[in-house]
């Protein structure tokens, strides 16, 4: 297939409308047509729906009456702490389409992570799945802006500040007149969390959406296509889950899965299987825990899927060619932050994925690697991925954030001049593809050599006996560090001296020799974000302490 990318890259240009609002192009324009599917829906207890697009719509015009109705105002704050369930979606048509902003959060978030993001946004009302109501409680009297409760799965309200979602739709109208509202206004405020200081809120606008959508339709090999159906395991109170799954999707009218269940390998195949799913977003745990698990799928499922796209860390060559050989699907690589999210990436029908790349800059996006001074690095150079705030053509990118909450000095320190820099190391080639490194955190230097951790992981996980890695450096006196490499063990193997070795010379054999891990130690599980990102920095930490104490 020929390569396309310059064309496609060279041609494109933004359209955005003055006023845009992200409920009315996700789900009102598309709820006349009353038997359109937005949403398959399944959980754990073994329930299974189908949501119309005029279903949503019509409980999210009956949220926004309610929301009114307690007091809400255009561009206040109310927070989503839900999973993947229908009233996730319906929680935020209402919320866009007045005007207000909406701030998902994970349920996995203990009180102290609810409180910091509840009361530093001033969250005026959190509509909280039952089983977080207990954490909500705890935090709430040190929330003073947070005024109501709204519970999904209540069996009960006190009426007052706290209300059961069932009864109080049943008590407002199914039709809202949206307000209307400008590309450049607030929609989003999404807490990330940085390598210092503590989560920082980025406030998204509805235009940011529009900032995605080239991205999304590349990396899932033109979305969409007749009979698509969308999925992704990523929780929807995350970017990757929100803006890069359900709401591009919802954008194009077609139907997503919804699954409030635990993720498993076993589990996704059967899903993919059952729904019929043709596009999936799948992290690089997920690909591997399903690589181990089932090497080779489609002698057990009969699966449709066509693209196939996974970010947070590196693929690697392994799981990209167990993608490609044993699913059926080259996987695009993609790379971007909630900042300014789905910048770069792959199109492997329209330029060619190389294996272990994160791909080329998106149509309408100018990226480069720059160094400490903002300066564009030449090829082969290894530097901070920077994207600008105008495209090729010297227009505004619309998929930037527009500031840090009540962060200026955060916001302007992201900044080199029209550069907004990504904290991620990465070197382009001749042809402009970028390769990951790591982020500027993760590389170290051992023995005068500059060491990024995926090369290292990616081999090792090439091994039958690893499940899954994090290399970290370890301090060293004489060599300022050594590798170390953490390794979770596949089934049926154990830890011993002879393994180790085994595993040491396995690198030392594919890689340069100052790669290999001087030391591997074993570990039940890999710290983790709830994105599926390896904290390696927990695990540097560690490291950092255990020579303190030895010292």
């Amino acid at each position: 297939m020929p390569d396309q990318y310059r064309a496609l890259y060279d041609n494109f240009r933004w359209h955005v409308p003055r006023e845009f609002n992200i409920a009315e192009v996700c789900c009102r324009r598309w709820s006349q047509e009353t038997t359109r599917i937005a949403l398959h829906f399944e959980n754990d207890a073994g329930a299974h729906a189908s949501f119309t697009y005029a279903a949503l719509q019509a409980d999210g015009n009956r949220l926004s009456n309610a929301l009114q109705a307690l007091g809400v105002r255009r561009s206040e704050r109310v927070a989503i702490v839900l999973p993947q369930r229908p009233e996730t979606a319906i929680a935020h048509i209402a919320v866009y389409q007045m005007g207000a902003v909406a701030m998902p959060l994970s349920l996995l978030f203990g009180p102290e992570a609810l409180e910091y993001r509840l009361h530093d946004s001033e969250a005026v009302v959190a509509i909280i799945d039952a089983s977080a109501l207990a954490a909500i409680d705890e935090v709430r009297a040190r929330c003073p802006a947070l005024r109501h409760l709204i519970v999904v799965d209540a069996h009960a309200e006190d009426g007052a500040t706290c209300h059961a979602w069932s009864a109080l739709l049943s008590r407002f109208d199914a039709t809202f007149a949206p307000l209307i509202t400008l590309a450049d206004d607030p929609a989003l405020l999404i807490y990330t969390s940085g390598t210092t200081g503590p989560p920082k809120g980025a406030l998204m606008p509805h235009r940011a959406l529009i900032g995605n959508l080239p991205g999304f339709v590349a990396s899932h090999n033109w979305f969409p296509q007749p009979g698509d159906v969308f999925w992704s395991p990523a929780d929807w109170a995350w970017t990757g889950g929100l803006m890069d799954a359900l709401l591009p999707t919802m954008y194009f009218g077609f139907p997503i899965v919804g699954a409030n269940r635990r993720f498993s390998a076993d589990r996704a195949f059967e899903l993919m299987q059952r729904h019929g799913v043709t596009s999936a977003f799948l992290f690089p745990t997920a690909l591997k825990m399903m690589m181990k698990s089932v090497p080779d799928p489609r002698a057990r499922y009969r699966l449709k899927l066509r693209s196939l796209m996974s970010a947070g860390e590196a693929v690697g060559e392994t799981v990209f060619n167990w993608c490609r050989d044993s699913l059926g699907v080259t996987v695009n690589e993609m790379f971007g932050q909630t900042e300014m999210n789905y910048i770069v990436g792959n199109s492997h029908q329209k330029w060619p994925a190389r294996p272990g790349s994160m791909g080329r800059p998106y149509p309408g996006h100018r990226v480069e690697v720059v160094n400490d001074a903002g300066d564009v690095l030449p090829a082969g150079e290894i530097g901070e991925v920077a994207i600008n705030r105008s495209d090729a053509s010297g227009h505004a990118d619309p998929v930037f954030f527009l500031e840090y909450w009540r962060n200026p000095n955060a916001t302007r320190s992201k900044f080199s001049g029209d550069w907004c820099r990504t904290g991620d190391l990465a070197s382009v080639d001749g042809d402009g593809y970028l390769w990951y490194q790591g982020r500027a955190d993760d590389m170290f230097k051992a023995a005068g050599y500059r060491i990024g951790p995926s090369e290292i992981e990616n081999c090792l996980l090439n091994h039958p006996a690893v499940a899954n890695v994090a290399v970290v450096p370890k301090p060293d006196a004489e060599r300022g560090a050594l590798v170390k490499a953490f390794i979770v063990l596949a089934d049926g193997h154990v830890q011993s001296n002879a393994l180790i070795e085994q595993l040491q010379l396995h690198v030392r054999g594919k890689l340069a020799p100052y790669e290999y891990p001087k030391e591997i130690e074993f570990i039940d599980a890999l710290p983790m974000t709830t994105t599926g990102k390896v904290q390696r920095r927990v695990l540097r930490e560690l490291e950092q302490t255990r020579a303190a104490t030895r010292s």
